[in-house]
């Protein structure tokens, strides 16, 4: 019996005007999608338009938690702003609650110390949606891997990063599975 391949939401965490995330996003499902281990999907939360929580029709945000229903595990790429996560990330996560359960996510962050603080607070966000997050974690620096602050060149040493990542996105999604 051939097994399914899991279905990997790679999340833009941004939707500010002139960001990067798409950069990042698009280059972390280059590596993903070489692999042929899973089906690599890109997710912009920009195209979701979803209001702020507690507004509007609620027809966006019913959308956005069917997606996030239809996958089984998740590569948020964060950036960092004010040493946290962006608000329209935030509002993103608290727009559904029941699909994200039981799903492992990995993420790539990025600022002037590599997003580390924006991961860490993500990372407290996630264990109260029942999500669990993997150790290896890519931070790329806005000083080293990005020309002028706005064109993506990662270093080399990424990559290996990011597939340790991958690796562990995968076998904790197919394990959560059995608990959904």
């Amino acid at each position: 019996m051939t097994k399914a391949k899991l279905n990997i939401g790679i999340i833009l965490g941004s939707t500010r005007k002139g960001r990067v995330s798409p950069q990042v996003g698009e280059w972390v499902k280059g590596i993903a999608d070489k692999r042929g281990d899973a089906n690599y999907e890109l997710l912009d939360i920009a195209d979701f338009n979803l209001p702020f929580l507690g507004t509007g029709t609620g027809e966006e945000a019913k959308d956005w938690a069917g997606k996030i229903a239809s996958l089984d595990g998740y590569v948020f790429i964060v950036q960092e702003y004010n040493h946290s996560i962006t608000g329209a990330l935030k509002n993103a996560l608290d727009s559904a609650y029941a699909e994200w359960n039981n799903k492992a996510a990995g993420m790539v962050s990025y600022g002037s110390t590599g997003g580390a603080r924006a991961a860490e607070h993500l990372r407290g966000i996630l264990g109260e949606l029942q999500v669990a997050d993997v150790r290896t974690h890519p931070t790329l620096s806005l000083f080293t891997d990005f020309e002028n602050f706005s064109t993506f060149k990662p270093a080399e040493l990424h990559l290996n990063n990011v597939n340790l990542m991958l690796d562990q996105v995968i076998a904790w999604s197919g394990a959560l599975k059995s608990l959904r």
